[in-house]
């Protein structure tokens, strides 16, 4: 299927979408409103003095909150039994998760399993989740998964060194939550990262073998609010007009997750995260550039509409656009503080060809990727980025 080209498209649908201020409000007064007994809180350490206001409503109602955070970075599959088995003990009607894309992605699979028979094993993979029974709310604190509207819940696995994912129209939320304040708390170094992962999405949405239409104008508003935002909100993380539009960009880049998915930079950054514990908005700004390089050729007007979105003037060049957009990826990573070497991370480079191997493993992105990527090409992608 060719780039552009339209199709029969399902976008996966939020009941309940709040953005603005007082949006945590408006969550705990849904919940309240339901006649919950028993709400299954997921969230971080850092993200837990912002559960506070949310907890408070909730146990003034009479309802009991169990709170879980101890995730110790981005999730495993063994921290997210133990949330399940929490979830399971205190009898939860109502699952929110509160947080970054971890707590969300642990929260939405806690909501799918905890009432069935299904282990987290069985539903590795694409449409294999029987069902959902219980509500689910998704409050973003960081803006860069879209997690809070997507059908997908990523969760490390430990004894492979490999990100896999979980990808379910059970998943979705039933609600979501987005208050930009909630946001500006975020130190740089997140902003940033979360930031270029959004950008991330947006881009390998738009330069897709699945691309549609439809999900194309999502794509490069989510762009170019990026290019135009996200350093500002890394350098001034209490403006609210840079976090309001950061909060945006990642909802449209989680809106373009579902239907069209992502490629072969987040299929080649899944060993990063997997083996090395490397940030996954970090994991993929390092390869970005050098995937774009490697794509180009395979659509070159594509890449010159993101290099434009980006703020790249057109010109009659595509192939020259779409470098120079490369090139104001480059700059924007750097002006954000982000490092671009796989060896500032102390990645020995003997640990390429295993990369290699480990990504092309990732079969449901990568074959989404516009140009057909070969282990000889993704060794040769991680040696540039090395």
């Amino acid at each position: 299927m060719s780039a552009g080209e339209e199709r029969l498209l399902t976008i996966a649908n939020v009941g309940i979408l709040n953005f603005g201020p007082g949006a945590l409000q408006q969550c705990a007064t849904d919940i309240i409103g339901r006649k919950t007994r028993s709400v299954f809180l997921v969230t971080g350490k850092p993200t837990l003095f912002l559960c506070a206001p949310l907890v408070e409503e909730l146990e003034k109602a009479g309802i009991k909150v169990t709170l879980w955070h101890d995730l110790a970075g981005e999730p495993t599959l063994s921290e997210f039994n133990d949330a399940l088995e929490t979830a399971r003990r205190c009898g939860a009607d109502v699952v929110v998760g509160l947080g970054g894309g971890s707590a969300m992605d642990v929260a939405k699979l806690v909501a799918a399993l905890a009432t069935g028979n299904q282990r987290i094993e069985n539903v590795l993979g694409t449409d294999l989740v029987a069902g959902r029974d219980l509500w689910l709310a998704c409050i973003p604190t960081t803006s860069g998964t879209g997690s809070e509207v997507t059908p997908i819940a990523i969760l490390g696995d430990e004894d492979a060194d490999l990100k896999k994912g979980v990808v379910s129209r059970f998943l979705v939320p039933d609600a979501a939550y987005l208050d930009p304040g909630l946001t500006v708390t975020m130190p740089s170094a997140v902003t940033a990262a979360t930031g270029l992962d959004a950008l991330t999405h947006c881009i390998e949405a738009y330069a897709n073998r699945f691309a549609h239409p439809l999900i194309d104008s999502y794509a490069l508003i989510g762009i170019s609010l990026i290019a135009g935002n996200l350093e500002r909100a890394c350098k001034d993380g209490t403006d609210l007009v840079a976090r309001s539009a950061m909060m945006r960009a990642s909802f449209y880049g989680g809106l373009c997750l579902g239907p069209v998915n992502t490629a072969a930079v987040h299929a080649l950054a899944y060993p990063l995260g997997g083996e090395f514990h490397i940030a996954h908005g970090v994991a993929n700004a390092l390869l970005l550039p050098h995937v774009l390089r490697f794509n180009i050729e395979a659509a070159p007007a594509r890449y010159a509409a993101v290099a434009h979105a980006l703020g790249v003037p057109k010109s009659d060049d595509d192939s020259a656009d779409s470098l120079a957009g490369v090139e104001k990826i480059i700059g924007l990573s750097d002006a954000c503080g982000i490092k671009r070497r796989l060896s500032d991370f102390g990645i020995q480079r003997e640990a390429i060809p295993r990369m290699a191997t480990a990504a092309m493993s990732v079969t449901r992105l990568l074959d989404r990727n516009l140009r057909k990527l070969s282990e000889a090409d993704a060794r040769a992608i991680f040696e540039a980025a090395w």
